[in-house]
């Protein structure tokens, strides 16, 4: 069975593989690292009522406005962390070595999941304060949500749908076909992911193997 060949052969291994065989990896001891799910939604079938044009056009609260994804990686660093601080799904202890703002810098640069793409966009406040992004890239040809955030300490719920439902119609209008993401499991933005049409195409489970 694959499991115990896992358990044989590749002690110490980090194995990312569908969720039966790492439900059965933690039952025998391996550590849990991350279940996710890819998610797509396509950009031809099901287009929003009033078509993507309705989308462009989603307004944001008075002392809002979307602007292009051209700020520096340490601008970004700040809010992006606070959406994700401990006790999401998606926070990420900082350990000796590990660098954020390198992190920002290497997505920004297109380094880690492809090049960004121009549909990405950030919003700013009135005084000029990223309070959320949407970072898009070129995922060997497929456009992909590479990362969303939403700083909670500059209010505004709903900012993160109205800023996906402006970059759908974004990346719509430049022609794209389909797009993609991740999100991890317990992520409320799933909830969020699927009211924006997209659905679950594969799930898994990320573990280190004893």
């Amino acid at each position: 069975m694959p499991a115990r060949y896992v358990l044989a052969e590749m002690a110490g291994w980090v194995v990312s593989g569908p969720v039966p065989l790492g439900r059965e990896l933690l039952r025998r001891g391996a550590t849990p690292l991350r279940h996710g799910h890819t998610m797509h939604r396509s950009l031809v079938d099901a287009p929003p009522a009033g078509g993507w044009p309705s989308w462009a056009r989603t307004p944001l609260r008075e002392g809002f406005q979307v602007v292009p994804c051209d700020r520096g990686a340490t601008e970004l660093d700040g809010p992006s962390r606070a959406a994700f601080r401990p006790g999401h799904p998606d926070h990420r202890p900082e350990t000796h070595g590990d660098d954020p703002v390198r992190r920002m810098a290497e997505l920004l640069s297109g380094s880690v999941i492809g090049p960004l793409l121009p549909a990405s966009a950030l919003v700013v406040d009135d005084a000029d304060r990223v309070a959320a992004g949407a970072v898009l890239t070129d995922w060997d040809g497929l456009p992909w949500i590479a990362h969303v955030f939403r700083d909670p300490d500059l209010g505004y719920p709903g900012l993160g749908r109205d800023l996906l439902r402006r970059v759908l119609a974004g990346i719509a209008a430049d022609g794209a076909t389909g797009i993609g993401l991740a999100v991890t499991e317990g992520n409320r933005a799933r909830q969020l992911y699927e009211s924006l049409g997209f659905s679950v195409t594969r799930s898994t489970l990320t573990v280190i193997v004893p």
